[in-house]
């Protein structure tokens, strides 16, 4: 019997591979001995095996969404400190967070001065986005922008769209610090009008929307149209204050 056991073993471990096992392959000898010891029903170390493998292919599925998301350092929800902004929708924000707008193909625009926290809030959303079973895309506008334009230059625009278009939220950081030439602008808003009712987008921007037509290249028809697609089924989150990174500071003497 000792004789047939590491045979068994190398065999198990091979059907194990190729169902794609892999945690059960790691745990199952661990598993049995601490089902032995605590006399267990052989139905009850099936259920452990199981739930080991399903945790550990979530949690990979998880990793590979964050990887894909090409989300910053991670921020929580939690870490951000709602009482140093001036004013502040914490409602609004903390609804967001929910997801349920992902859902619904909804859409916010977070505005506000440099410094309040608002990549901090967009980040901690993609990552929560992740957990919750979505596919997400982070981009700052500008490399966004960077990108569509290399590839319409190079004939892969279309497959480049796509990049922006099929995760269920996109998220677009820091619209407004860099101006935005026509190309960049028809290309920023192809990606808007390709997600309006079918995908979520969320925003940041240090700018009023009364202001986006000095964005686009004075193009104010165009920033029209893009608040108006935004908005239809969206809306504007608006927080005042100063920088964050500067409370601490001392004015020179």
């Amino acid at each position: 019997m000792s004789d047939r056991q590491p045979k068994l073993h190398e065999l198990l471990l091979e059907q194990l591979a190729e169902l794609n096992l892999t945690q059960i392959a790691a745990d199952y000898r661990e598993t049995l001995d601490e089902g032995a010891r605590k006399n267990s029903s052989m139905l009850e170390v099936l259920s452990t095996l199981i739930s080991s493998e399903i945790t550990a292919r979530r949690q990979r599925a998880l990793q590979r969404r964050i990887l894909l998301a090409k989300l910053p350092k991670m921020k929580t929800l939690a870490e951000y400190q709602f009482g140093f902004p001036k004013k502040i929708p914490k409602q609004k924000i903390t609804r967001l967070f929910d997801c349920e707008f992902v859902e619904q193909h909804q859409s916010a625009v977070l505005i506000g001065p440099t410094g309040v926290g608002k990549t901090h809030l967009l980040t901690a959303l993609g990552y929560i986005a992740c957990e919750r079973g979505l596919t997400v895309r982070f981009t700052r506008v500008i490399d966004m922008i960077n990108r569509l334009t290399a590839a319409q230059m190079n004939g892969t625009l279309q497959q480049t769209l796509k990049v922006y278009t099929k995760p269920s939220l996109l998220l677009l950081d820091e619209l407004g610090y860099l101006p935005i030439d026509k190309r960049g602008a028809d290309l920023l808003f192809q990606i808007v009008t390709a997600r309006y009712e079918t995908g979520s987008i969320v925003i940041t921007t240090n700018r009023p929307f009364r202001d986006w037509g000095r964005i686009f290249d004075l193009d104010n028809t165009l920033a029209t149209a893009m608040i108006d697609r935004l908005m239809h089924h969206g809306e504007a989150i608006v927080i005042q204050g100063t920088s964050f990174r500067m409370k601490d500071s001392t004015p020179d003497e």
